[in-house]
């Protein structure tokens, strides 16, 4: 899939949010997504605008035809999220130690327009993002329920460690994590 890739600190994403905010409507506007008001675009962009200043932050992009057909978003994981140390003795230790390091990479979001998917794009960026982070391993949150998601973050390596929730409205989600690259 010929796109091109580039990437954004927290402040240069600032100036694309609306790109972003537009690729997550589409990609959201499907049942059971579409009528969860957790899962609404005011709510998907409080939550991106917010992680914009977070440490780490960084968005990478594909574009074609000079609009984006797909992205991700991370960040440097902070290990006193709840949803991570809700996991408790679930992590292995040395995972739990490296979050403390400063060590592990959030992998927060990664879409891929709908009539692009399937076709190895979502890997690419992926792919992409974790290639130029510091970090040495990747985290990430599957919702459940997101087959078609979930079996890809196992094809790719990942290995789950537990279900959480984000909020007390959120769907169950499986985190997981990359091994070291």
């Amino acid at each position: 899939m010929d796109a091109e890739y580039q990437r954004y600190d927290g402040r240069s994403a600032k100036g694309i949010a609306d790109e972003l905010v537009d690729v997550y409507a589409r990609v959201y506007d499907v049942p059971p997504y579409v009528a969860d008001p957790f899962f609404s675009v005011d709510s998907f962009r409080a939550r991106l605008e917010a992680a914009f200043d977070t440490e780490g932050f960084e968005t990478v992009t594909a574009r074609q035809d000079g609009r984006i057909v797909g992205y991700v978003h991370g960040a440097t994981l902070p290990a006193d999220k709840p949803w991570w140390t809700s996991l408790g003795d679930r992590r292995p230790a040395w995972l739990r130690d490296l979050a403390e390091a400063r060590g592990v990479f959030w992998l927060r979001e990664l879409m891929v327009l709908p009539e692009l998917q399937n076709r190895g794009l979502g890997r690419q960026i992926h792919d992409t993002v974790i290639a130029g982070r510091a970090e040495s391993v990747t985290t990430l949150t599957c919702i459940v329920d997101n087959q078609p998601a979930h079996d890809a973050y196992l094809r790719w390596g990942y290995t789950i460690m537990g279900r959480i929730k984000h909020a007390p409205e959120s769907p169950v989600y499986d985190a997981m994590y990359l091994p070291s690259r």
